[in-house]
């Protein structure tokens, strides 16, 4: 099952949630109908009066409605807001002890293997116990909570497994479901908080005479044994859609770390020790917890959301028998050293649209330990200026900065100059002239190790980085792939930040409603694509062409014979509407994309980074492509020139 399967079964998951979710509210409208009955003391041998029951299922659905979507409202801006609840901090590089540190390291290395923006980390301070958790709509805006009590009682390599598991669950498309299960339930919850208001107001007002009628605190008791109901219904829902998915992450996590032994030896310390949590958000959020958030109960087998700890370690168990077996022990790797860090395709110049597609989602062992090896070359001053606000904001403007062009340098220095302090555009030149000496490679990284600390400013700020980058670009007279790429990835990390309350519902699922969106892409990335000096007007019609075709019903709908002209605001307003379209067509619009570069069989790395931005801003991460070549480690390579 690749990363398009995992995204569909997540969005059948959600319709199987919601089913059982107007089961639970059809069954508390029964109950809630029958208290109403002896509330208005009506004669018990009259059960059905249609008026009544339409009364009490209207109060009730608006009731449990008004409570989701108050909730779910609050749940747009993403995942942190549920670490917050649950009593977390911000993890911030520059105050983290050494075990903060130790994590954030982690987080940054599996990100970068995985393709995806480096997510915030939440430390939940006063939980002791040994727990994680993951949270967010979309790759893009993921965030990572962990426990006081994992970082003081994991090693390193049982941190990772834990990790591994989390981000199994990024990539696979759980956290959008986990939040929509949130959300609804707090609607279920409402019932029993206002069940629980009126028996607090008991004997300040009763319904009818003193000898008539059931006493508002009693009424308000039965709402809250229904609620209660309810919320059993609503931890049976959680355990329906979560104990599976729990295996799929565990099974994930050692594929990525190639160390089942790490999930093993925290699954042991979870028997011996403890993973309940004490704040009171556990109960909405227990399902999307590393382990069991909640106190074990008599019926713990049917309403657990997790497995049985047994279970899990006999099947972790089971892979490191039978799944790698053949794969070559931690110590038999090559060193992070000796790793390649280049970012081609496996195959060099035979790669094809489908090895694009199936590496979607899709991470191994030798892609953790490229990322590794990446981050430990990085200069000192590049790995904590990226943890650094000014010299974070200095690394991105480096970054646009062309460095084979003085002339052209010059021009985009006077323009920043004139809209930024004059430290910052020294700090600019400083840093400039360390990435210069890296390999071209490792710059995409890096616009992902700078976005965390990019995406803590205003909406504003953001906006004006973004304006920055883009001014930056035209002063260069041209538009390089490169810096097409640039703003394509730093737009994308940081639209979080700029728009957090922007919708990720699945809108469109048939291609005629993206068709021109389509199209737009397609002649960008052949016209960007394709900008050798070698290259002729009829070889980018021709590109264009080839991945039209490759979209579905192409035959059906109308296609120009040349690209078509834009701007990058019409880009950015196509790939907004694209991420709403299913699974199965950003898939299609990917293969397309592929096709598109990929026409004349050959790929440099630079057309691999624009490959692999185009699958990221879809919100399909997309890990580095490896292929064996020497180490780049202060090699200069050469940068491709403007257009």
């Amino acid at each position: 099952m690749n990363f398009f399967e995992h995204q569909d079964r997540a969005r059948q998951n959600t319709q199987q949630l919601i089913g059982l979710f107007s089961l639970s509210i059809a069954v508390m409208i029964m109950a809630i109908y029958i208290a109403s009955l002896f509330l208005f003391r009506i004669a018990p041998r009259v059960w059905w009066h249609p008026g009544i029951f339409l009364y009490v299922a209207g109060i009730t659905i608006i009731a449990i409605a008004i409570g989701s979507l108050y909730k779910i409202t609050c749940l747009r801006q993403g995942g942190s807001v549920i670490a917050q609840e649950l009593g977390g901090r911000l993890l911030l590089p520059e105050i983290a002890d050494e075990q903060g540190r130790q994590l954030l390291n982690i987080v940054e290395e599996m990100a970068i293997a995985s393709g995806i923006s480096v997510p915030q980390v939440y430390l939940l301070d006063r939980e002791t116990g040994i727990n994680a958790f993951a949270a967010g709509f979309t790759p893009n805006d993921a965030v990572i909570g962990v426990t006081r009590g994992t970082l003081e009682h994991l090693s390193r390599d049982e941190l990772q497994g834990v990790i591994g598991h989390e981000f199994s669950h990024i990539l696979n498309g759980d956290m959008r479901l986990n939040l929509r299960l949130v959300g609804l339930l707090h609607g279920i919850l409402f019932i029993y908080l206002t069940g629980e208001l009126l028996w607090r107001l008991r004997g300040s007002f009763r319904f009818g005479k003193e000898d008539k009628g059931l006493p508002i605190w009693a009424f308000g008791l039965a709402l809250m044994a229904i609620g209660g109901i309810g919320l059993l219904c609503g931890r049976l829902i959680k355990a329906a859609v979560s104990r599976q998915r729990e295996f799929l992450a565990d099974a994930s996590a050692v594929q990525f770390t190639r160390n089942p032994n790490g999930l093993t030896g925290v699954f042991q310390k979870l028997q011996q020790m403890d993973s309940r949590l004490i704040s009171p958000g556990a109960e909405a959020s227990s399902h999307m917890f590393f382990g069991n958030a909640l106190n074990p109960s008599f019926w713990e087998d049917i309403f657990s959301t997790h497995p049985p700890l047994a279970e899990r370690i006999r099947r972790v168990g089971g892979l490191n028998v039978s799944n790698l077996a053949a794969m070559p022990s931690r110590n038999q790797m090559r060193s992070p050293s000796q790793e390649s860090l280049t970012m081609g395709f496996a195959g060099g110049s035979n790669a094809t649209p489908e090895q694009v597609v199936n590496q979607v989602g899709s991470v191994t062992p030798e892609h953790f330990a490229h990322a590794q090896a990446l981050l430990s070359q990085l200069p000192e001053s590049l790995r904590l200026g990226a943890r650094e606000q000014q010299s974070a904001m200095a690394i991105a403007f480096a970054l646009a900065l062309d460095t084979e062009n003085l002339q052209i340098q010059e021009r985009q220095i006077a323009w920043l100059r004139e809209v930024q302090p004059a430290d910052l555009v020294e700090k600019t030149l400083e840093l400039s002239s360390e990435i210069s000496q890296l390999d071209p490679r490792i710059r995409l990284p890096l616009v992902d190790l700078v976005a965390p600390i990019l995406r803590q400013n205003s909406a504003k700020e953001c906006q004006r980085v973004c304006k920055c980058i883009h001014g930056l670009v035209v002063a260069t007279g041209s538009l390089s792939l490169w810096h097409f790429v640039l703003q394509l990835i730093l737009w994308h990390r940081l639209q979080p930040s700029i728009n957090p309350t922007s919708t990720t519902t699945v809108e469109f699922t048939s291609i005629e409603q993206i068709w021109p969106d389509s199209l737009l892409i397609l002649s960008v990335i052949a016209r960007v694509g394709h900008s050798q000096p070698d290259t002729s007007t009829e070889d980018i019609a021709y590109a264009f062409r080839s991945g039209v075709f490759r979209l579905p019903k192409a035959g059906e709908q109308e296609k120009p014979e040349k690209p078509l002209n834009c701007n990058f605001t019409e880009l950015k307003k196509s790939f907004e509407r694209l991420r709403l379209a299913t699974p199965k067509l950003k898939q299609a619009i990917v293969d397309a994309c592929a096709h598109t570069v990929l026409l004349d069989n050959k790929v440099t790395p630079s057309e691999a980074d624009l490959l692999r931005a185009i699958a990221m801003t879809l919100d399909c991460p997309i890990p580095p492509f490896l292929n064996p070549q020497p180490s780049i480690s202060k090699q200069k390579q050469p940068s491709p020139k403007p257009s």
